[in-house]
């Protein structure tokens, strides 16, 4: 939990930075980069998770693998560095999106459906979205072929459970009642 509460001090210090130079928009590219890159390859995670590497190799490499990433993010690496704590760049990644969206009004309305998502199934879900809230709704599609169709939405703490797999459930409550 420590780890969490010192992402969010580092990723709130690189906001405040970011939103004096006027490249909030940029650096929120640069950290969802981060995530990606750290989520598709084990080897990086590995690598910034290790005792053993070296602060100032890991300080180098991020400085190679982000060569194009905003002067801002390059100081947080700067910053992990002197503090030693590379282990936190994903979770301050993670955390400068969240305020950043925040920031933006755009909140993540994560749909989970049996196959990618359709354009149609995009809108009908948008509209679904619309009669509750009116926040610029960016839209994150999980395929989790478990739930059969339709669809599953969640927003903040509200779910909004319109999958074959949940009327199926509820069918079989019904008959065993």
């Amino acid at each position: 939990m420590a780890g969490t509460r010192a992402a969010i001090r580092y990723a709130k210090a690189i906001l405040d930075i970011a939103q004096v130079n006027n490249s909030t928009q940029a650096v929120n590219s640069d950290m969802t980069s981060i995530v990606n890159a750290i989520k598709d390859s084990a080897e990086l995670k590995d690598f910034l998770q290790s005792p053993v590497v070296k602060g100032e190799i890991k300080f180098s490499s991020l400085n190679e693998i982000f060569a194009s990433a905003q002067k801002e993010t390059k100081g947080l690496f700067q910053l992990l560095l002197v503090n030693k704590r590379f282990e936190l760049l994903n979770d301050v990644a993670l955390q400068f999106n969240a305020l950043y969206d925040e920031l933006n009004g755009i909140e993540i309305a994560k749909v989970t459906t049996a196959f990618p998502i359709t354009p149609e199934l995009e809108a009908k879900v948008l509209a679904k979205i619309a009669s509750f809230s009116n926040k610029n709704i960016t839209i994150q599609n999980i395929v989790d072929p478990a739930i059969i169709g339709g669809f599953i939405l969640r927003m903040g703490d509200k779910q909004y459970n319109a999958s074959v797999s949940s009327r199926l459930q509820n069918l079989k409550r019904e008959f065993s009642n």
